[in-house]
């Protein structure tokens, strides 16, 4: 017996199993080969989805069903591996939400854990979280933790658009999804904008702060700043072979994950940049705020450009090539990999 290939069949043996398989009992040893295996093996496939394309469809959906009525309008961007499963890899989640003008997005709250990264922003568009409202610019990352009430509305003239991420197959997968609305479709503004940032972004915890939940206190990180600190060390000429410049998005309470459950990146890519190998246990989501490129993804290319997205599946070998400076957002499950001991990383080329 080995982890390469199973035990012969007998006709002792086959009758064996047949019977027991009555009494809803299995043998290990005819299927430990595929659920304790050598390396990780996923039905997750590395894909990449034109953002132009997805956009045109999403502004369909939006003659076609309200904001209201479909409580969140969402195209899930769905694994071509894993169709039907709502998941861009193996345990989460992504879509592309649309809020058009005048519309908002009912308040309500569930267990899972959700970003939105803002891909078109309108004056005047804002998402509220436990009370407090934010602006929403391109390129900013922002955060709903756990049970935490949310709504977003559009004051402006224009559509805004954003990607969800969300742990929602994770929590399915411990059957732990609750949910509940609000009662309302927009919870009381309680607290002044920028309030979170002013009590926990600048290096400064409240005197009487008590550290609740596993989710960063901060929920809005604004892209501008997170641009300025890739620049600044871009500046210095530490390019990293595997990644360029590349900086995770951290609870500043612990300094952990700014997500209980998921890791977020930003990573710059100079010009002309070719990274050697990088492969690890976490399947992770790209999207491209700034850049042209291309990334191989077990040798196969994918091109990409602005606002395009890609999925790389758990250990398989990625390599960025970057035809003009390019900035990715990143986020996959590693802040729980790394919790429960799983994650593994492997640098350099094969």
């Amino acid at each position: 017996m080995s982890f390469a290939q199973d035990p012969v069949l007998t006709p002792e043996r086959k009758e064996f199993y047949e019977r027991i398989d009555k009494r809803s009992i299995t043998p290990l040893w005819t299927v430990l080969n595929s659920v304790v295996t050598p390396e990780p093996r996923s039905d997750c496939r590395a894909h990449l989805w034109r953002y132009d394309e997805v956009r045109a469809l999403l502004l369909e959906a939006g003659g076609l069903i309200s904001a209201k009525e479909a409580e969140r309008r969402v195209l899930i961007l769905e694994n071509p591996g894993l169709r039907g499963k709502s998941s861009i890899t193996t345990d989460l989640y992504a879509g592309l939400q649309l809020v058009t003008p005048g519309e908002t997005a009912p308040a309500h709250r569930h267990s899972q854990s959700a970003l939105r990264l803002v891909l078109e922003a309108s004056e005047g568009a804002h998402t509220t979280v436990n009370g407090e409202r934010t602006d929403m610019h391109y390129g900013d990352f922002i955060i709903t933790p756990p049970w935490g009430w949310h709504d977003h509305d559009n004051a402006g003239s224009d559509p805004v658009i954003w990607l969800d991420g969300l742990d929602l197959p994770m929590v399915s997968h411990f059957d732990a999804s609750f949910a509940e609305e609000y009662g309302a479709d927009q919870q009381e503004v309680t607290r002044r904008s920028g309030d979170s940032n002013a009590r926990f972004g600048a290096n400064m915890l409240p005197l009487d702060y008590e550290k609740t939940g596993g989710a960063s206190p901060i929920f809005n990180y604004p892209y501008s700043r997170a641009r300025e600190a890739l620049a600044v060390l871009h500046r210095q000429g530490e390019i990293d072979p595997c990644h360029g410049i590349k900086l995770q998005y951290v609870n500043p309470v612990d300094g952990g994950a700014a997500m209980p459950t998921i890791a977020t990146f930003l990573q710059l890519l100079p010009a002309g940049f070719e990274s050697v190998g990088y492969r690890s246990t976490d399947a992770s989501v790209h999207v491209v705020l700034e850049g042209h490129g291309t990334t191989y993804i077990a040798g196969e290319a994918h091109h990409w450009g602005p606002r395009d997205i890609f999925v790389v599946p758990s250990w398989k070998d990625m390599r960025h090539v970057a035809t003009a400076e390019a900035v990715l957002f990143s986020f996959s499950d590693r802040a729980a990999q790394q919790k429960l001991g799983f994650f593994r990383e492997r640098r350099g080329n094969g």
